[in-house]
């Protein structure tokens, strides 16, 4: 049986050297995806408001492939995933929620429910509570269809009467922001301020650092959010050590916890900024024709041989982060471990 990806004497250093004394033995990574190809509809639409480059990376993730992605990563260490879906509009959302359900079960993994926001406040309870679910994961790609992209909202698929149950119960909330100016946005700020305010039980989880890929997507965010003291951040898919220093200086490391979203962190790469975009530079050719894509780049030996996977470029990104912000092992242990089974309750 083929390798699910291969691990290259690069990485393998990288590991050895870098990263295995700096992670925690035991660890929790608070934002995968698990979802099965066969469950998927594939439709035209489902890129329509997203990027479309992570299909590039696997066509699905399931639980086997989310466990053989830690042993590949990170011999000698247990990993704990936050598990959740991937659902597009035109998807059965029940099915694929039902797949994460069955996989957490099975192997005793957190997850959350992956929420429609034409849902009452009521069924996502009810699917929360009967799936035994953590809470929930929303994504802009479920808002209404007649809101254009560039103007969706957070409560836009995020509503009010989810916001109201998910409060009354303390669930955790994972919440990928839209909007092309993506954490500096004002509209996404103030909401994620009313969230705070309004919702003071909802165990907020901004993912990606809100999406601040690159310098210029901070603003002064983290100046208006500094009053804040619940909301949590994770890093999954970002590897800004800049972006990072700057979160660590704003809020601690008690505020910021590891995420990985895999399956796209296996991609091979490393991520570069240009005028404020953020570009994958990858090996040419191993992704097929990326040509297209303004967020992707290749190049050719011998610099393509010198590129590890996505995970470890974020891994390392958080340990130059730490490093200059001056956060201890404690710091360490509280961004990888402690934090997260905090707000899990595990």
């Amino acid at each position: 049986m083929a390798a699910l990806f291969e691990v290259t004497d690069l990485d393998r250093r990288i590991y050895t050297e870098e990263l295995r004394d700096f992670l925690p033995d035991s660890f929790v990574d608070i934002h995968t995806h698990v979802w099965r190809d066969q469950d998927k509809t594939h439709s035209k639409e489902e890129y329509a408001r997203v990027v479309s480059w992570p299909a590039l990376v696997a066509k699905d993730c399931p639980v086997e492939d989310l466990v053989e992605s830690y042993r590949l990563m990170f011999p000698g260490k247990a990993v704990t995933p936050l598990m959740f879906s991937i659902v597009g509009a035109a998807d059965d959302a029940d099915l694929m929620n039902g797949y994460v359900r069955d996989c957490a079960r099975a192997h005793k993994f957190p997850a959350l429910l992956f929420a429609k926001p034409e849902w009452s406040g009521e069924d996502v309870e009810r699917k929360i509570a009967s799936g035994g679910f953590h809470g929930v994961k929303v994504y802009l790609n479920l808002a209404p269809a007649y809101i254009p992209r560039t103007e969706i909202r957070i409560f836009d698929f995020l509503p009010l009467h989810q916001l109201h149950e998910l409060d009354r119960k303390g669930r955790v909330v994972m919440l990928h922001i839209p909007r092309d100016g993506r954490l500096r946005d004002p509209v996404n700020i103030e909401q994620m301020l009313e969230i705070e305010r309004s919702f003071p039980r909802v165990r907020l989880i901004i993912a990606h650092v809100g999406r601040a890929y690159c310098d210029e997507d901070v603003g002064d965010a983290f100046d208006r959010l500094s009053g804040t003291k619940d909301m949590l951040f994770d890093f999954a898919a970002n590897t800004n050590d800049r972006v990072f220093e700057r979160l660590l200086r704003a809020f601690g490391p008690d505020r910021v916890l590891f995420g990985s979203d895999l399956p796209i962190t296996r991609m091979r790469m490393r991520r570069t900024c240009d005028s404020g975009r953020y570009v994958n530079i990858v090996p040419r050719g191993l992704y097929g024709d990326v040509s297209g894509d303004p967020n992707m780049g290749e190049v050719d030996p011998p610099e393509s041989e010198m590129l590890t996977t996505f995970m470890y470029e974020e891994l390392l990104a958080m340990k130059k982060a730490c490093a200059r912000a001056g956060v201890d092992r404690t710091g360490v242990e509280a961004i990888f471990n402690i934090n997260a089974r905090r707000v899990l309750g595990i």
